[in-house]
C-alpha cells in the first residue's frame, strides 16, 4: 500500500507545554525552585563540594532577597550570576540533554525549574544577570512577554537576549509582573506568606545555619535550629556510608533520636495542635529538605513490621541526608517536595531508618509502665545541635524497669466543639490549657460535685 506524502502534525504547542510543566506544581514550590538556583550559584562560587553535617562552609557573604506583593514578584541574589553561555545553551531550554554537563552537588536536575516558576507566576518577566567573564564583569537580560511568546508555535522556541546594565553585585535578578490571579491572591494573603517563610526556614536550614541570608519582603528568615537530646542514657545515632545509583557515588548520613520527651497524652487532636514540634522523618538531598516530618509509608511507617505512626511516638526526629555530585542520582521527585520510593538507594536505606524508629517505638511502649523513671531520665537530656552529635552506629535509649501496677487506669476520650472547649478552659482558669488538662479538670470537678471527697 502506497504511503501518502503528507504527514500528521505531532508537534507540541507552547501553550500545551507551559500548561503541562506548571499544572502539578504549587506556587510555593515554584518559589523554592528559584531559591534552589540561587543556592546552587552560591555553592558553585564555593567550589561545588558536598554539603554534609561536618562541612563548615561559610555562606554569610551570599544573600537572596524575595519580594512578593499582589503587584510584583522579584528575587535578587549575589550568588555569582548566570553566564551568557549558560543562558544561550541550557538555562532557558525546556529540559537537559542526557549528555549535557551538570553542576556538581546542585539540587536542580531536569532543567525546567526557572521556566516553570516564572510561567506560573506571571506574564511579564525580566531575567537579568551580571557575572564575571574572564576578569571582566558582564551583564545581559532576557525579557519574556508570555502572551506574545505563546502566540507563535513555530520553532525555534527562543527567547531574546539583550545587553543590560551591571547589577550592583554578580548575581541574578528576576522580576515578574502582570501576576497570575493565583499568584496575586496568594501574595495578598498573610497566611500564605507566613507559610512560605516557615517552609524556607525549614527546607534551607542547612544553608541558613551556615550563614546564607534569605529575606522575604524585607524581613530576614532564620533557619530551623535542628537539635536532638543527649545524655548518658540518651545518645542519638549518626551513621555515614556510601552507595551507588547508576554508577554515581552517593554519600548518605543518618541521624536520629529524641528531640523532645514523648507526650503525656496520646490524643491525636493535641498532637495536631502542637505544630512547634516537627516529629517524624526528614529526607535531605544535596542540602535541601525535600520531605519534612514524614509519618507515612514513604518513610516506612505502616509497612512490613513497622507500625503506623501513633501520637505516642511524638518526640522522635530522624534525618537522612543524600549527597551526590550528579543530582540525578538523588531519590527526589521532580517537584523536590517528596521522595522517589522506587529509588534503589532509598530502598536500601530504609532498613537502617527502620532500626532507629523501632527502637524509639519500643522505648515509648516501655515508658507506659515506668513513666516516673523515664521522665527523670528525660529531664537530664539536653538539646544538642545535630552538627555536634558524635558518630554512633545505633541510637541508645534507657532500659526502663516496669513497676508493679497500681490501681487500673481508664482512658476517657470524646470530641466536643473547639469553641465550647475554649470557653470551658477560660472558666476553669486557663484559656491556654491543653485539651487533656481541660478534660482532667472537668472530670475532677464533676467527680467532686457528684461523688464527693474520698
Amino acid at each position: 500500500m502506497a504511503a501518502i506524502e503528507r504527514k500528521a502534525d505531532a508537534n507540541p504547542t507552547k501553550a500545551f507545554f507551559v500548561r503541562i510543566i506548571t499544572k502539578d506544581i504549587s506556587l510555593e514550590d515554584c518559589i523554592l525552585d528559584l531559591i534552589d538556583n540561587s543556592v546552587d550559584g552560591a555553592w558553585r562560587c564555593e567550589g561545588s563540594r558536598p554539603i554534609g553535617l561536618q562541612d563548615g562552609t561559610d555562606l554569610s557573604k551570599y544573600s537572596i532577597m524575595i519580594e512578593a506583593t499582589p503587584d510584583k514578584f522579584s528575587i535578587i541574589d549575589n550568588c555569582g550570576g548566570m553566564s551568557l553561555d549558560d543562558a544561550v545553551e541550557h538555562a532557558f531550554s525546556f529540559g537537559r540533554e542526557a549528555t549535557e554537563d551538570h553542576d556538581d552537588y546542585s539540587i536542580g536536575v531536569y532543567g525546567i525549574g526557572m521556566k516553570r516558576a516564572v510561567f506560573k507566576l506571571g506574564g511579564n518577566i525580566r531575567v537579568r544577570s551580571t557575572y564575571d567573564d574572564k576578569g571582566t564583569r558582564s551583564a545581559f537580560a532576557v525579557p519574556i512577554n508570555v502572551s506574545k511568546w505563546l502566540s507563535n508555535d513555530k520553532p525555534p522556541w527562543d527567547f531574546d537576549i539583550e545587553e543590560d546594565e551591571l547589577l550592583p553585585n554578580n548575581g541574578v535578578e528576576i522580576v515578574v509582573q502582570e501576576l497570575t490571579p493565583g499568584a496575586a491572591g496568594a501574595f495578598e494573603s498573610p497566611a500564605f506568606l507566613q507559610g512560605l517563610r516557615r517552609t524556607i526556614a525549614r527546607d534551607y536550614a542547612l544553608h541558613l545555619n551556615r550563614g546564607l541570608r534569605i529575606s522575604l519582603n524585607g524581613s530576614e528568615i532564620s533557619g530551623w535550629k535542628i537539635e536532638l537530646r543527649q545524655s548518658e542514657d540518651f545518645q542519638p545515632m549518626r551513621l555515614e556510608y556510601k552507595d551507588k545509583a547508576d554508577n554515581e557515588e552517593v554519600s548518605i548520613e543518618i541521624i536520629g533520636g529524641m528531640a523532645a520527651p514523648p507526650p503525656e497524652s496520646n490524643d491525636p487532636e493535641e498532637e495536631a495542635d502542637n505544630e512547634k514540634q516537627p516529629h517524624g522523618w526528614y529526607v535531605v538531598c544535596n542540602g535541601r529538605i525535600v520531605l519534612a516530618g514524614d509519618k507515612t509509608a514513604i518513610s516506612g511507617w505502616g509497612t512490613d513490621d513497622w507500625p503506623n505512626w501513633h501520637p505516642q511516638y511524638a518526640g522522635f526526629i530522624g534525618i537522612i541526608l543524600f549527597t551526590a555530585a550528579n543530582a540525578a542520582a538523588l531519590p527526589l521527585t521532580t517537584t523536590k517536595r517528596s521522595v522517589d520510593i522506587t529509588s534503589d538507594i532509598y530502598r536500601r536505606a530504609r532498613p537502617k531508618m527502620r532500626e532507629v524508629s523501632t527502637k524509639w517505638i519500643a522505648y515509648t511502649n516501655q515508658r507506659k509502665q515506668a513513666a516516673d523513671e523515664a521522665k527523670a531520665k528525660e529531664a537530664l537530656a539536653v538539646p544538642v545541635s545535630i552538627y555536634s552529635v558524635a558518630k554512633r552506629a545505633t541510637v541508645a535509649l534507657p532500659a526502663l524497669v516496669s513497676r508493679p501496677a497500681g490501681e487500673r487506669l481508664a482512658n476517657v476520650h470524646y470530641s466536643v466543639p473547639v469553641s465550647r472547649l475554649k470557653k470551658l478552659a477560660k472558666e476553669l482558669g486557663g484559656i491556654n490549657m491543653s485539651n487533656r488538662e481541660v478534660g482532667l479538670k472537668s472530670f475532677n470537678y464533676t467527680y467532686d460535685d457528684l461523688v464527693g471527697g474520698e
